[in-house]
């Protein structure tokens, strides 16, 4: 089987040259980065600092063997009262894949994440922006093959966000649609 890397290079780029007309392989869109993000705010507002921690280390564990590396600690910018927010309080974990484990990752996310993901009928194209990067929002990490159902005591989200260097919304779709990503 092809890897997605390889599937990029022997494939999209040359699709891509030939639906947009662009003169040099260079020009073509390419995939950038994949950002993972986690927010535990509302879970760690009510709870002690020692609970907090717990709850923190606990979704870090998990974040860090869907991601293959530690995740960075996010902060709060200002206080919010109404949401028991104070500045500075951690409240949020992001990984930023690049290179390897960026292209490891998206192959798991086709091949097996999004399949598993419950009542999954193929990605909205209103998931994509104006510069043709894609988010996608899971409501239960359980869905990643990495996580052990048995062992989980507490179910999170998680954001995806898959950066591309496209110019328009319709040249980053259709570099997701040549990778072979399921977008209706």
């Amino acid at each position: 089987m092809i890897s997605l890397k390889e599937k990029y290079k022997k494939e999209a780029v040359p699709a891509m040259m030939q639906k947009f007309g662009y003169k040099n392989p260079m020009a073509v869109p390419s995939i950038k980065k994949v950002v993972i993000n986690t927010s535990f705010g509302k879970e760690a507002a009510t709870k002690t600092g020692s609970e907090r921690e717990k709850l923190q280390n606990f979704i870090a564990q998990d974040l860090a063997l869907i991601t293959g590396q530690k995740p960075r600690v996010m902060k709060s910018k200002k206080s919010i009262a109404g949401f028991k927010l104070r500045d500075g309080l951690e409240i949020a974990l992001m990984a930023t894949l690049r290179k390897e484990r960026m292209w490891d990752f998206l192959e798991r996310l086709i091949h097996l994440i999004l399949p598993r993901s419950r009542d999954f009928q193929g990605i909205d194209q209103k998931s994509f922006d104006k510069n043709g990067n894609l988010s996608i929002g899971f409501k239960e990490h359980i869905a990643f093959p990495e996580i052990f159902t048995e062992k989980e005591k507490m179910i999170f989200g998680l954001q995806v966000t898959i950066t591309t260097n496209a110019k328009t919304k319709e040249e980053g779709i259709e570099l997701f649609k040549l990778l072979g990503f399921p977008i209706k």
